[in-house]
């Protein structure tokens, strides 16, 4: 019998994070689900009974990341595929009304976590002569629009950083993907980026848009693939979208 893989996914208690927690572990992973809100972990383990790992991690909290991966159990330490999910963007003001805390908490959150928890796997991964690294990035690295500003500079950061980490592991079998969605609905990144439910419905009013088992769903058929396919990037988006400004057609009622 095959052993079972493991995977780490970050942000796992909602949205993206849940979804591919759960999905990978109907793929037959054991997977290491981290979050900050505990409460919302000890649900999805009751859920996935056995199959998961809960650990409370910020992802902003780079310390708090480097004690968590080195006081893995033993039987969860040789990760196969790791999943950087967790990620948020605040506001959307102008750059001269902006506030700098949420400049700073996004670069903390979606960069430098990023990169810090992506080091400390790769060495596992290289050692063991397998693994794929995943990011969640966003067709906002690509498309700037009004209000983007910073969250859309973190995510380019993602792209390119997923790109160059490629190259640099060029030569090991280790895979590497960026995977990169536009409008998404049924999380809680519009209701954590406007503080304001009835906004965030709002966005989402008359479209059809991209869904997180539709990301979860990605994720699975590119892990799946063969170990000498790599999938560098991959933009989504629903048909109610288009790259030309970002636009969204909406029906009117």
């Amino acid at each position: 019998m095959a052993e079972q893989k493991i995977a780490l996914v970050t942000g796992a208690s909602a949205g993206f994070g849940r979804e591919i927690t759960c999905r990978l572990v109907r793929d037959g992973y054991k997977v290491i689900a981290t979050a900050r809100r505990k409460e919302k972990l000890e649900q999805l383990a009751q859920e996935l009974f056995g199959n998961i790992y809960p650990v409370v991690m910020d992802m902003a909290d780079t310390k708090e990341i480097e004690r968590v991966i080195q006081t893995l159990p033993t039987e969860w330490q040789d990760i196969d595929v790791l999943v950087n999910n967790a990620g948020l963007a605040l506001g959307i003001d102008p750059i001269p009304n902006i506030s700098l805390p949420d400049w700073d908490q996004m670069i903390q959150t979606n960069v430098i976590g990023l990169i810090h928890l992506t080091q400390l796997i790769i060495s596992g991964m290289l050692k063991r002569k397998k693994g794929h690294i995943l990011s969640l990035g966003s067709i906002a690295g690509t498309y700037p629009y009004p209000g983007g500003n910073v969250y859309g500079a973190t995510k380019a950061f993602v792209t390119q950083f997923m790109l160059n980490l490629k190259t640099d592991l060029l030569g090991t079998p280790i895979r590497v993907t960026n995977i990169e969605p536009g409008l998404c609905g049924g999380t809680e990144f519009s209701e954590v980026r406007l503080q304001d439910s009835q906004k965030a419905k709002e966005v989402y009013k008359g479209t059809n848009p991209l869904t997180a088992e539709d990301i979860a769903e990605t994720i699975s058929w590119i892990i799946g693939l063969p170990p000498h396919v790599n999938i560098n990037r991959i933009e989504m988006m629903p048909v109610c979208q288009a790259p030309a400004g970002v636009a969204v057609a909406r029906e009117i009622k």
